[in-house]
């Protein structure tokens, strides 16, 4: 039998080291893998003395012989600028290259680093505009052929389907997002306007943002209590004692804390001796009347001064007993340090302490002015409590106040208050975060009015 239509020994040769290179791509584990695999087991084959992979996204990514590259070495430096410059300026994806195609800034230093010929072999992107994703670089002494070039072109096509499998584009640098970003946007050329991906993409962008979602705003929260008895202070006077202590549950007419006495007891008494004297000297006066006529006006402002000593003496009374305060209900205490109350001076008014039931609690928030939505009554809020933020307490909105108040921290904001749906096991005094639900709006609102208010406020319209 002749050997004639038989192919070259060196073709099948060629040929089995391009599908023992395909199989070893296919079963690589990692894309640092596949880099080291294209820089270096491309010598199978066609001879070079250095190879280079260049990425759109990462710049200079393999060396051969190398296995960690100095991105701040001046060749590393000079081969970055020079596959920058073939990824925007060349237009084949398989070119032969010696120092006349490069720029004359670039070309000065091609004998420093390379022989006299090199060949790119650029791997584009799927779009319409055939812009570089990938590229390999070969350089050697001896010129590149074209049945070389084709064979090459053929393992580099391989090798990035197999790269762009295990790859995935990382949207960790702006650049990569706005790369896929164009891509998406890019014109398609036979396909009418209705048929572009831009417009659907748009239609599908308007959709989204006419997606009705719940409003809510979040605010500053706490429990407190619902209706507390609020304990102030009956008299002016110091406070002497405290026979409670903060969160101790007392019973209805349970002694709370009691004023300074040693006062009012010494007014007292000479209001008491005040009004023995006067009623004395009435009764002196009474037996004088009976036989001298001139003593019997004296009576009416005796009896007068008489019944303004009563009076004051009862009033004085009426304190000492008031210097004793007792609980209105049952209920827990609530109050700060009694050590900061004893020996302080008080007011007629002055708020000392709340008697609160231990399940008669509510919700209040603080709402911000900036985001003082419409809330319905009886909408939805939920409290994240600092103590459980995994578990909500929910509740009904009873009433948003219509006025701003000014805080403690010197900001303004609107009171809330919301009814609990169901009793909680959580103690009044805790805070957390509360979220409060308005009406349903459409998304593109949902997610502008804070800018749009913050661009109002800027500009001043």
């Amino acid at each position: 039998m002749d050997d004639v239509g038989q192919p070259e020994p060196d073709a099948v040769r060629t040929l089995a080291t391009l599908l023992d290179l395909s199989r070893r791509t296919r079963h690589a584990t990692s894309d640092r893998e596949l880099g080291f695999l294209l820089a270096n087991d491309s010598h199978l084959l066609a001879p070079y003395r250095q190879a280079a992979v260049w990425l759109e996204s990462d710049g200079l990514y393999t060396l051969s012989g190398l296995v960690q590259i100095e991105a701040n070495a001046p060749y590393a430096l000079w081969l970055e600028q020079v596959c920058r410059y073939l990824a925007e300026k060349s237009t084949a994806p398989t070119q032969a290259l010696t120092a006349a195609d490069l720029p004359e800034e670039l070309a000065i230093s091609w004998a420093e680093w390379w022989p006299a010929n090199a060949l790119w072999l650029s791997m584009p992107a799927e779009n319409e505009h055939g812009s570089v994703n990938a590229a390999l670089m070969l350089v050697r002494d001896q010129p590149w052929l074209p049945e070389t070039s084709t064979v090459l072109s053929e393992w580099t096509d391989i090798w990035w389907h197999a790269f762009s499998a295990l790859r995935r584009p990382r949207m960790s640098s702006w650049r990569t997002f706005m790369k896929l970003l164009r891509t998406q946007l890019l014109p398609q050329p036979g396909r009418r306007w209705w048929q572009q991906r831009t417009w659907r993409w748009i239609a599908l962008l308007i959709t989204v943002m006419l997606i009705p979602v719940r409003q809510t705003v979040m605010a500053v929260g706490e429990l407190v209590p619902a209706h507390p008895a609020v304990i102030r202070a009956p008299l002016d006077g110091v406070v002497d004692v405290f026979h409670v202590q903060p969160n101790q549950m007392v019973s209805k007419n349970q002694p709370l804390f009691g004023f300074d006495e040693a006062l009012i007891q010494s007014h007292l008494d000479v209001a008491r001796q005040a009004l023995a004297t006067t009623e004395t000297d009435y009764r002196q006066t009474s037996q004088q009347a009976l036989n001298d006529a001139r003593f019997r006006p004296q009576l009416a402002m005796l009896s007068g001064k008489i019944e303004e000593k009563r009076a004051e003496v009862d009033f004085l009374a009426e304190q000492l007993t008031r210097a004793r305060v007792l609980a209105p209900q049952d209920g827990v205490a609530m109050f700060d340090d009694p050590t900061e109350w004893i020996g302080r001076p008080v007011v007629v008014g002055e708020r000392i302490m709340r008697i609160a039931s231990a399940q008669d609690t509510e919700v209040e928030a603080w709402l911000p002015l900036a985001d003082a939505i419409a809330l319905p009554s009886g909408a939805p809020v939920n409290l994240y409590l600092h103590a459980s933020p995994l578990m909500a307490v929910s509740a009904k909105l009873r009433y948003m106040a219509h006025d701003a108040v000014q805080r403690s921290d010197g900001s303004f904001a609107y009171r809330v208050r919301a009814t609990l749906d169901s009793p909680t096991d959580h103690r009044v005094g805790l805070k957390g975060t509360a979220k409060l639900h308005g009406g349903w709006v459409p998304l593109v609102y949902w997610v502008l009015r804070r800018p749009l208010a913050s661009v109002r406020s800027a500009l001043g319209v």
